[in-house]
């Protein structure tokens, strides 16, 4: 006779603003099969909180709060982390599946971007290795869009780009009226973006712009510009137009800025020494302006990937839906996959949800398409813009409010008892 299986639904890397929304999906879908699926985990803190057997019962919680996770942006519900399950750390895999025994789990659904997918991936591979009755399911996110493939045949777009994509056209709106009323001071405003080594987050400054009647320059990190090829071009626009609004990519090449790196490699621009907008407008400014005044800056962190008041309500849509997607094909028996988002052809904006196997995504890794640069190199084409428009939506999120503030999802921080000793990653030692 069927029994059910424990849940255990993680996240991993940096947050978007719909995260949450993916694990709502999760949760509310394994919730309406009770003869599939028994009760749903949260891993503390990713992966670490598996390996610490620190799980949050979700099935416990208020179904009002978990529906409050629709506007609710970032991580803080059941957190996330940047902790790697390499190659070499055996113990890590062994307690893996100790904690997966332990607590009768029969499905692990991982909320992340490519790092993500490999830790899905191997934990896929291990439970059946050591033949533990196990579905692991990928759920795509990250807010670079990396994950996949150039040509967008294994997933169109990620669940948290569009919202970063929208916070920044509306962003440019606002920069562009600050730049045109503080231009007889400060003529030159630089915004960084965020990116690490793809242009997607940067390249949507253009959809506030789209007929290009902006003193705009878009800066990507495989623009192939050198630091003087882009202060010619900033001049140029001040002699134009008296003033430049300049978005750049945090990845930009301006050498030795003291990078950081996280524990997947990757570099932490946000956490360097120098952050590359402060460096390009010290470089502008020492070279000397052809106009009256000064570049200043503008560095945008985290609030890119947190801001819901600026998320695209097509975005929160999606991330649910492929979050349900995910629990669909777990509950087919698929074993091994990433519910996917695929673009149907046709002038109208339309997707289908898929899947795609975990082996094919993990660490993969998507370039922004060359042919979107435009040939100045300071902007992007009118197929970007195709791509990424219907992305944003055309309304503002229903956010709850009380007493003029947001109305967060309030999780209880209820844990499942812990039967296995206390345990350090590897990592940490």
């Amino acid at each position: 006779m069927f029994r059910t299986k424990n849940v255990i639904v993680a996240q991993s890397g940096g947050p978007s603003p719909v995260i949450n929304n993916s694990l709502r999906g999760v949760i509310e879908a394994c919730r309406d099969l009770p003869g599939t699926f028994g009760t749903v985990y949260g891993g503390w803190h990713g992966i670490e909180g598996l390996l610490r057997e620190e799980l949050v019962d979700l099935s416990a919680q208020d179904p009002r709060e978990i529906a409050l996770l629709r506007t609710t942006p970032a991580a803080g519900s059941i957190g996330t982390c940047r902790y790697k399950l390499k190659s070499g750390q055996q113990e890590d895999f062994e307690r893996v599946i100790e904690v997966m025994k332990a607590h009768d789990v029969g499905y692990f659904f991982y909320i992340g971007g490519n790092d993500s997918m490999d830790t899905a991936h191997k934990v896929a591979r291990l439970a059946a290795d050591r033949g533990l009755d196990l579905i692991a399911v990928g759920v795509p996110k990250t807010v670079d869009n990396d994950l996949g493939d150039t040509e967008a045949t294994l997933i169109d777009h990620t669940p948290g780009y569009a919202s970063a994509a929208r916070y920044w056209a509306l962003s440019i709106q606002n920069a562009n009226e600050e730049n045109a009323g503080s231009s007889p001071s400060d003529p030159v405003l630089v915004l960084q973006a965020m990116g690490r080594k793809v242009g997607f987050i940067p390249a949507a400054a253009r959809l506030a712009d789209p007929q290009r009647e902006m003193p705009l320059l878009i800066i990507l990190a495989e623009s192939g510009l050198t630091l003087e090829d882009v202060t010619d071009a900033v001049n140029d626009v001040l002699n134009r137009h008296g003033r430049a609004v300049v978005v750049v990519s945090e990845a930009f090449e301006m050498g030795n800025i003291g990078a950081r790196r996280d524990s997947f490699g990757h570099v932490e621009f946000g956490s360097s020494e120098v952050q590359v907008g402060q460096a390009l407008i010290n470089a502008l400014n020492k070279a000397g302006l052809p106009v009256h005044g000064a570049a200043r800056t503008d560095i945008l962190g985290t609030n890119q990937r947190h801001n819901m008041i600026y998320a695209s309500t097509v975005d929160l849509d999606e991330a649910y839906l492929v979050g349900r997607k995910a629990v669909e094909i777990a509950a087919a028996g698929e074993h091994g996959y990433m519910a996917t988002i695929l673009r149907q052809p046709g002038d109208l904006y339309a997707i289908a949800f898929g899947k795609v196997p975990l082996e094919r995504v993990a660490n993969s890794e998507r370039k922004f398409p060359p042919a979107w640069i435009a040939p100045n190199r300071t902007d992007v084409t009118d197929d970007f813009l195709r791509y990424a428009r219907p992305l944003i939506g055309h309304e503002w999120p229903a956010i709850p409010m009380v007493d003029g503030l947001q109305r967060l999802a309030c999780l209880e921080r209820k844990f499942a008892p812990q039967v296995l000793p206390t345990y350090v990653p590897q990592s940490y030692r």
